[in-house]
């Protein structure tokens, strides 16, 4: 009886222990992952609190741009309007410019072919049509000449009408040589000034298209460079909220799982503590039927007023037998029992960490769809501020396309403009040059017609 009770209070030390030691062990295990948490809640705690610094800082560096971008949306979108208000006029001023010079070149043809058919001098020179009988009309007709020359060789329609006007002029005013010279130069200044007007326009309007074109080009330059940094922004954060995802789909996948194990094991735990119910209660029941059997026994063999001879011999062994039974029943529920408590211990141990691990990755997955949800609405605000700029690069290409269409698509550049003007320019004002210096023009076509002569 003492070995089975040294026995018995062995087993109960060594569960005590265990249990012991199976609540330090979750102890610490509780300890260190409410420490973790702890340090993982104040990291979040910290990055949220830059996030949120950060995010706020963007936010208003964002307003900041999108206010400067709105105002130059405005002046851009107005510009636009009075440019091609002025490109409007100025076009519906050459088409109607172009249409009256139209009617007077066929007007010019009609006559010189009425001339022509009327008076059969379409091969003779000026020099055969008119008579020169005074030194003017000489100067009048070098004069009509040299322009002609000019005409033709600059391919000018202006500078030819200004030769038939000057033509008609000498042939047909009936006025004094006086005034015919005085028409003739006025006619000559009056082209060269408009010339001279036009070579301004033309200068001013360079002038115009240089500006705007630099202007313009900064701007798109600007537009592209912000659109590609808005769209390496969308990307970024676009990849980090799919990683993001990603992983909250796989903590999600490993929370079920561990919701599915965690079921299993209180199934598990729930049939094992039924069946050590149902085996300890039959097996103490068994004990304790030997312990009555054993007190029954002994309290018969003890007593000396028996009327008969008793078997004592038999009853000790029987009584030994069944002392026996006691000690195995007693040992197989202190095992029974002993390993219901280790099982229990370790079923509580793993539901406690199975617990740990689930708030840990409720919190991660809590936490990384916030900062994913984060993530998409900055990529929806970036997004929208990237279709803004998108917007006004268009506005901008399209009046870029205008200006060029203006300032560039023409079949005559402003240089070659500006050559021929100047040419032109500069014979008409040798033509006054030669009416103002009548007596060396004189000399001059006096030589040049006795050369003809010969």
């Amino acid at each position: 009886m003492l070995n089975d009770l040294l026995e018995k209070a062995q087993t109960e030390l060594d569960g005590a222990r265990t249990k012991e030691q199976a609540d330090l062990q979750n102890f610490q295990m509780l300890a260190q992952s409410l420490n973790d948490e702890i340090k993982f809640a104040n990291k979040e705690k910290a990055e949220a609190a830059k996030s949120k610094s950060e995010s706020e800082e963007s936010k208003a560096t964002a307003t900041g741009d999108l206010d400067v971008t709105s105002k130059d949306l405005n002046n851009d979108i107005s510009e636009l309007a009075e440019l091609h208000h002025n490109c409007m006029t100025k076009a519906n001023d050459f088409e109607a410019e172009t249409k009256s010079r139209a009617e007077e070149l066929k007007a010019l043809a009609t006559a010189k072919k009425i001339i022509i058919e009327a008076t059969s001098l379409a091969q003779t020179s000026f020099l055969q049509r008119s008579q020169i009988s005074t030194r003017a009309d000489l100067v009048n007709y070098e004069a009509v000449r040299f322009v002609h020359d000019l005409a033709r060789k600059q391919h000018s329609t202006l500078l030819s009408q200004l030769a038939s006007r000057l033509s008609s002029t000498v042939k047909f005013s009936t006025g004094s040589q006086a005034d015919v010279f005085a028409k003739i130069k006025g006619l000559i200044t009056d082209m060269v000034e408009k010339l001279e007007a036009e070579a301004e326009g033309d200068a001013t309007e360079k002038a115009y298209c240089d500006k705007e074109l630099a202007e313009t080009n900064q701007k798109k330059s600007d537009k592209t460079s912000e659109i590609e940094k808005l769209t390496a922004k969308i990307d970024s954060m676009s990849a980090q909220s799919k990683q993001l995802k990603s992983e909250i789909a796989t903590l999600q996948t490993e929370l079920g799982q561990l919701t599915s194990s965690q079921a299993e094991m209180d199934k598990l735990r729930a049939e094992e503590k039924a069946l050590f119910e149902a085996n300890s209660a039959e097996t103490e029941k068994g004990l304790n039927g030997v312990k009555l059997a054993l007190k029954v026994l002994n309290e018969y063999y003890s007593k000396s007023d028996k009327a008969h001879g008793s078997a004592d011999g038999a009853g000790s062994g029987i009584i030994g037998l069944l002392e026996v039974c006691e000690s195995d029943f007693s040992k197989a529920l202190t095992e029974m029992t002993a390993a219901e408590e280790a099982a229990q211990n370790q079923y509580d141990a793993q539901t406690k960490e199975n617990e740990i691990t689930k708030a840990t990755k409720d919190q991660d997955v809590k936490y990384k769809t916030k900062e994913s949800n984060g993530l998409d609405k900055g990529v929806a605000e970036y997004s929208s501020d990237k279709a803004g700029v998108e917007t006004e690069l268009s506005a901008v290409n399209e009046y870029l396309s205008q200006l060029e269409g203006r300032c560039i698509a023409k079949a005559e550049t402003y240089g070659e403009r500006k050559a021929r003007r100047e040419a032109e320019i500069a014979g008409l004002k040798e033509a006054l040059t030669v009416l103002e210096n009548e007596t060396a023009f004189v000399q001059k076509s006096t030589r040049k017609l006795r050369v003809r002569r010969q």
